[in-house]
């Protein structure tokens, strides 16, 4: 067994350096790479590629798209799916007018990483002077750069929600109380349609679980990963 960690939204491997060592009891940790591709399931079928034959698949943000995919299209290998800050909605129409102004732009304007803006609102209010962790966040998409940036920016993440009942693995569903980028709401119909889904909600952080609260988000995932493994 192995578990596969689905990275969000310029976030790189090291967005997981804090939860992966708790993870390794499970398996051999796996890193996606979502660099490449245009479309989630394009970059659902290069993860399965290389992916162990069965394993555990957690999904963050954008990710969680990803992830939803790889457990429709091999639902055979995935033993349990972990979906984190994520959402089934479609882009509205203002992000797809967004992502159409990048596409439009992005061959002429230089790459210089997210905006300390956009980073902070990722972040629990709280958190929004953390220059530590502004400087994490950011740092991983300074890494990955200009060209991934404008590939993840111009990917279309369709509206999933009608397909939730193709996942037929134990599923859960973990949600940020304070989370400014994805709603309550949202994970709440996406476990309510996935057959068997259970949603747990973690207080106090916002969209960044992974990196704002990797010890409450194991205390969440390893329980429940540990019941569900063989299931």
């Amino acid at each position: 067994m192995a578990i596969l960690l689905v990275p969000g939204f310029m976030a790189d491997d090291t967005l997981w350096d804090d939860v992966a060592p708790g993870l390794a009891r499970f398996g051999p940790v796996v890193h996606a790479d979502l660099r490449h591709d245009t479309s989630v399931e394009a970059l659902a079928q290069r993860v399965l590629a290389t992916a162990p034959p069965s394993f555990l698949l957690v999904g963050f943000s954008m990710g969680g798209y990803v992830a939803r995919a790889i457990a429709r299209q091999a639902p055979g290998r995935v033993r349990a799916l972990v979906l984190v800050a994520t959402s089934t909605r479609g882009d509205t129409a203002a992000l797809r007018q967004r992502k159409g102004a990048i596409g439009r732009a992005a061959p002429s304007i230089a790459f210089s990483g997210l905006s300390r803006t956009a980073v902070a609102t990722s972040l629990h209010p709280r958190e929004s002077d953390n220059e530590a962790l502004i400087e994490r966040v950011r740092a991983m998409g300074t890494r990955l750069g200009g060209e991934v940036f404008r590939r993840q920016s111009m990917l279309d993440r369709p509206d999933d929600l009608a397909r939730s009942g193709e996942i037929r693995c134990p599923t859960l569903v973990v949600a940020a109380a304070q989370d400014q980028l994805r709603r309550l709401e949202e994970a709440q119909e996406m476990a309510a349609a996935i057959p068997g889904a259970t949603l747990t909600v973690i207080e106090d952080t916002g969209h960044m679980i992974p990196i704002e609260a990797p010890g409450r988000l194991l205390d969440v995932i390893v329980p429940w990963l540990a019941a569900h493994a063989d299931s």
